[in-house]
């Protein structure tokens, strides 16, 4: 897997990235092909300067970009993919990239009897790969400690990011997130971009801070708010339904559900008993 051409020994190692109008439509694509330490790297490089959207501002004389999406997640969720693939399948990792969300899926198995439930919250980590997993951890790209699921997942939250989804779709893991919608104008200053094709001017490297005033720094007062409700709520009532919870919140039950993954991430929630019968745990 770090041969200079993987895809000479194991079929579909490599990663394709796609723009779609909706899911028939495809505008422009790409193939990721190398090492797996480049496939990570140039992934990355395509996403941040072919792909994103970003808001454009000034301090001073100098520029700041602030992506529509938080870099940190976008790699641990590439890294994530990488890693735990079963490269067995012959099919490439696939990055689908949409107007307002992108979705990342591989072709791989959870350990025995994990849920999507255990993997956004505390875990040990179990890689797919073992020593693929190894490779990565010496190289420094990750912790080895179970945490990429619970970076992700932060990093969404702090930026005032919906919580991504997880589901095990079509014999594999996928991963949906939503980006932030910025504005035309930020603080008369601010404009932004989708770049369409590679951009000269965006190498990757620049100075990246969140703009004042942008919808990024208002959504951090937000997000204790909504979850001290939920926490509320069921505090009131343990074995209160999700429906329930977002008609007394005025919030889509889908919205309550990301909520919900993100306080079981923190370990400030657990669920006891079975699905249809059981109850919510606040752990004080």
């Amino acid at each position: 897997m770090f041969h200079s051409d993987p895809e000479k020994y194991i079929t579909g190692a490599f990663i394709k990235i796609g723009f779609f109008k909706n899911d028939t439509d495809l505008l422009y694509h790409n193939t990721i092909h190398g090492n797996l330490f480049e496939q990570v790297e140039k992934a990355m490089d395509l996403l941040l300067t072919k792909y994103s959207k970003a808001s454009i501002s000034y301090e001073g004389i100098t520029r700041v970009e602030k992506y529509s999406f938080p870099e940190q997640a976008m790699r641990e969720v590439i890294l994530n993919a990488v890693i735990h693939k079963d490269y067995s399948s012959g099919v490439p990792v696939q990055i689908s990239i949409y107007e307002k969300k992108m979705v990342v899926w591989n072709d791989g198995q959870l350990p025995e009897n994990w849920t999507v439930d255990k993997l956004v919250g505390k875990h040990p980590s179990v890689p797919y790969n073992p020593d693929l997993a190894a490779a990565f951890f010496r190289a420094g790209y990750i912790e080895s400690w179970g945490r990429g699921i619970a970076t992700i997942v932060e990093s969404c939250c702090e930026a005032g990011l919906p919580m991504p989804v997880f589901t095990t779709e079509f014999n594999g893991l996928m991963v949906a997130f939503e980006y932030i919608d910025f504005p035309e104008k930020m603080s008369g200053k601010t404009s932004t971009k989708m770049s369409g094709k590679i951009s000269p001017n965006m190498s990757g490297k620049m100075p990246r801070k969140t703009p004042v005033n942008t919808p990024v720094e208002l959504s951090g007062k937000v997000l204790p708010k909504m979850s001290g409700k939920i926490l509320g709520l069921i505090r009131e009532n343990p074995q209160i339904t999700i429906p329930k919870l977002s008609k007394l919140i005025q919030v889509s039950e889908r919205s309550v559900e990301r909520w919900i993954q993100k306080l079981r991430a923190e370990n400030r929630l657990q669920r006891a008993g079975a699905a249809k019968g059981g109850y919510w745990k606040i752990v004080e």
